[in-house]
């Protein structure tokens, strides 16, 4: 079976190119897949054309690293997974960074023909924000692929009352137990500048106050003010919270806080072996399922997670939870006794350890893949007729109005 396989790869800076990557390793002996990250995009036209696929899969997310792929979508159907259930972010964002106001308007009203077009101008003015989580703009996806894969039983059930229509599977999200830190504890913390008495709190992935940063901030340095001694590591690139330094410095945290930046793969074990606990919290959501906190918990470490609908099937005990509307209070609570209790970390760190070993290996995730990637390809595609313009456009226009002006025949096109 030949797969043309659509998703950011190393070394693009993304959580999806790392879960591609070691995804792509475990299905290589069963699947014939060419890989189409944005660099190699522009080949697969001729290469389908020549050969066709028996599947396309594209990997979809809201980062700008998935942008390209909508263009591909619709006239190559295929099997979409989709690992945020909201898309509207990137879809403001893909379309109107390119002034393509009108094409945004119609694909809105497209996905969400009962409300109001004016909506549209909230974003429009850069006034997005929450509007963003209330509105998905998924249905495009939803009409056009073959099959669409989530990584939750909640979000596929979401998925499938809002689109009896479509054909939604779950597939386990997987992730490969990091190597062990071959540094002894107190060498890694000095290392990275960590106090070796101290408890831990560490956040890892793209710092975002989505990951609820400003609370994890407060708490940190509620506990400091009571003498205990907690710090908080922050691994991952920042530059999208360009006030975070400000912040830190304001509670007067410059001591308390260690910034790495963006942490190459191969260095996260030891940051991980570094940390006490791992704070995997987000709100609002975009209904995705972590990575790094499956990571965290094939590292063995204790978990706090934010307490989301679609999160609900994960068992007591695998994590502390805090609610997002009590969040202030929670997690200040949870991290006290966090830091306090040195058994219930224990308890939670292997608790979660067999979660992952039990439902979140990296192998269990290929074996999905293989089970769903051929019902895929069997699945006919149907692209409804009523797309918003946009996407049924060639955009020969420009170079057919050259070819005119230059007085060669159309024909040589074919």
């Amino acid at each position: 079976m030949r797969i043309a396989w659509f998703s950011p790869l190393p070394p693009d800076r993304s959580g999806i190119a790392d879960y591609s990557a070691e995804l792509l390793a475990q299905l290589a002996s069963s699947f014939e897949i060419d890989r189409y990250p944005e660099r190699a995009a522009h080949d697969f036209v001729w290469r389908a054309q020549r050969n066709p696929y028996d599947l396309v899969v594209y990997h979809v997310g809201n980062a700008a690293c998935h942008d390209y792929m909508w263009a591909y979508m619709v006239r190559y159907p295929g099997l979409v997974v989709l690992h945020d259930a909201r898309l509207h972010h990137a879809r403001a964002r893909c379309l109107l960074d390119r002034k393509r106001i009108d094409a945004y308007r119609e694909e809105f009203h497209y996905d969400h023909p009962a409300v109001d077009r004016a909506v549209t101008q909230f974003a429009i003015e850069g006034l997005g924000g929450p509007l963003y989580y209330l509105w998905p703009m998924v249905k495009v996806v939803m009409d056009t692929a073959r099959m669409v894969a989530v990584h939750s039983p909640w979000v596929a059930a979401d998925l499938r009352d809002a689109h009896p229509h479509a054909r939604v599977e779950t597939i386990r999200m997987g992730v490969s137990a990091r190597a062990a830190s071959h540094g002894a504890r107190s060498e890694i913390r000095r290392q990275l500048g960590l106090p070796d008495e101290a408890v831990v709190f560490a956040a890892f992935g793209k710092i975002t106050a989505e990951k609820r940063v400003p609370a994890i901030l407060a708490a940190t340095e509620a506990l400091a003010g009571e003498g205990r001694p907690v710090f908080a590591m922050l691994v991952g690139d920042a530059d999208g919270y360009p006030t975070l330094a400000r912040e830190i410095a304001a509670r007067g945290l410059d001591g308390r806080v260690r910034l790495t930046g963006y942490v190459a793969d191969a260095a996260i074990a030891d940051h991980l072996a570094a940390a006490d606990v791992c704070l995997c919290l987000r709100w609002p959501t975009a209904l995705e399922t972590s990575a790094s906190w499956l990571r965290c918990l094939a590292a063995g470490r204790a978990t706090v997670i934010s307490n989301l609908a679609h999160l609900a099937d994960i068992p007591a005990g695998v994590a502390a939870r805090v609610d997002p509307a009590e969040e202030p209070s929670m997690l200040l609570d949870v991290m006290r006794r966090l830091a306090d209790d040195g058994p219930w970390r224990e308890s939670l760190a292997a608790n979660g350890h067999a979660f992952w070993r039990e439902s979140h290996t990296l192998e269990l995730m290929a074996s999905d893949y293989e089970r769903v990637l051929p019902g895929a390809a069997s699945q006919p595609a149907r692209p409804p007729a009523d797309l918003p313009a946009h996407f049924l456009a060639d955009y020969s226009g420009p170079a057919m109005e050259v070819i005119r002006r230059v007085g060669v025949s159309a024909s040589v096109l074919g």
